[in-house]
């Protein structure tokens, strides 16, 4: 039993390791601005929640937080308030893609989010920007299929960013109002984004297994989002 834990911690370590180079390579293109920061979005969006499918949960949050820490320490960035909350919007994001569906206290997170929003002296202002935090309340029971669970995911992120935003920054009311229709097609992108993205990478692993009889990688595939007829009928 203890070599077998061995040979599986080994094969984890190594799985982190690739995530991580190929999560600093993307972090490093600009995908659109975030408003209210000189800092953008990057298609580590998409990569980032996939995470947490992959390697668990907990492990994938841990792996995204060092993506986010080298890009930080390599890119030499300054270390303010800007960098320091969007740590942790993509961490939220890579559990909630991994949590199983029994595990319901990820869903405090959207919730307690909203109650802080409407909180906030100009969130109350705009309290129903907040209203798209029940996405990710709604996909939770439904996350099996895998374009639910990757919406839930990109909502949960947005999220705990804006109400981070708006207690570091104290952006206007008017500013949340007007980004309504932008958070729409934006999360709707991000949710797409995820969804190809670990549908993509599952299926090139499963098609690596059958085709090198590479078995290493089976820890990390999951047979039902693998792209076949099956998988738009039941699991998309």
């Amino acid at each position: 039993m203890p070599k077998i834990m061995k040979k599986v911690t080994k094969k984890n370590i190594l799985f982190v390791i690739i995530f991580i180079v190929l999560g600093l390579v993307v972090s490093q293109i600009s995908i659109s601005p975030i408003v209210g920061s000189k800092q953008s979005f990057t298609p580590f969006e998409f990569l980032g929640p996939t995470s947490g499918m992959f390697l668990g949960a907990w492990p994938g949050a841990i792996s995204v937080f060092f993506v986010k820490l080298f890009s930080f320490l390599l890119g030499h960035q300054p270390f303010d308030l800007i960098t320091f909350v969007r740590f942790f919007p993509m961490m939220l994001a890579a559990i909630y893609f991994g949590i199983a569906r029994s595990k319901k206290l990820i869903l405090a997170v959207p919730l307690l989010c909203m109650v802080l929003f409407m909180a906030h002296p100009e969130g109350g202002k705009a309290w129903y920007y907040s209203l798209y935090w029940l996405i990710p309340v709604i996909c939770f029971f439904k996350k099996d299929r895998l374009i639910l669970n990757a919406l839930g995911s990109t909502f949960t992120a947005h999220a705990v960013g804006s109400v981070a935003f708006l207690y570091a920054f104290n952006l206007p009311a008017l500013v949340w109002i007007g980004l309504i229709p932008i958070v729409f097609m934006e999360r709707m992108l991000f949710g797409v984004g995820i969804w190809v993205t670990y549908l993509a990478i599952n299926t090139a692993l499963d098609r690596l297994i059958a085709i090198r009889k590479i078995s290493i990688l089976e820890t990390f595939v999951n047979p039902r989002y693998v792209l076949s007829r099956n998988f738009f009928r039941l699991n998309a």
